[in-house]
């Protein structure tokens, strides 16, 4: 008999209304993007969907644009483990930017992995209004 073969995709990535950890409920997508302005407490991140992968240990990973920990030492990458619950299954991954700003513009780059196999991938750069696209530079000049 042959096994099914998993399927792993990503549903939505961009700007998301806040997520509630104690809720069963996913954040909400408010715009696809992957230009993210730099400003406390927003929400970014990616829905990701894995079908006929129930059982499986999943490996999550935020990588940090080299933001300084208290001790001024450079951020180790956030990571995770989450465990596939049903045969469809959706999971958010996602951060958000705290003070102080500064320091937290760049890439950050989200992984999703299986077995040291990436499934997902998003890189997300993080900048002031004025930096991140040229729709900014039309609307500050009242277009």
């Amino acid at each position: 008999m042959s096994k099914l073969k998993s399927i792993y995709t990503i549903v939505s990535h961009g700007i998301y209304t806040k997520w509630d950890a104690k809720s069963k409920d996913l954040p909400k997508i408010r715009q696809f993007t992957t230009e993210i302005p730099a400003e406390e407490d927003i929400e970014f991140g990616f829905v990701f969907n894995a079908q006929k992968a129930k059982g499986k240990k999943l490996v999550y990973t935020i990588y940090h644009p080299d933001i300084p920990d208290e001790d001024g030492e450079v951020m180790a990458p956030f990571t995770g483990i989450a465990h596939v619950r049903t045969n469809n299954w959706d999971f958010y991954l996602g951060d958000t930017i705290w003070l102080p700003i500064d320091n937290k513009t760049g890439p950050w780059r989200m992984t999703i992995s299986h077995d040291d196999q990436i499934l997902a991938e998003k890189t997300f750069n993080v900048g002031f209004a004025e930096q991140n696209n040229e729709a900014m530079f039309w609307k500050k000049r009242g277009f």
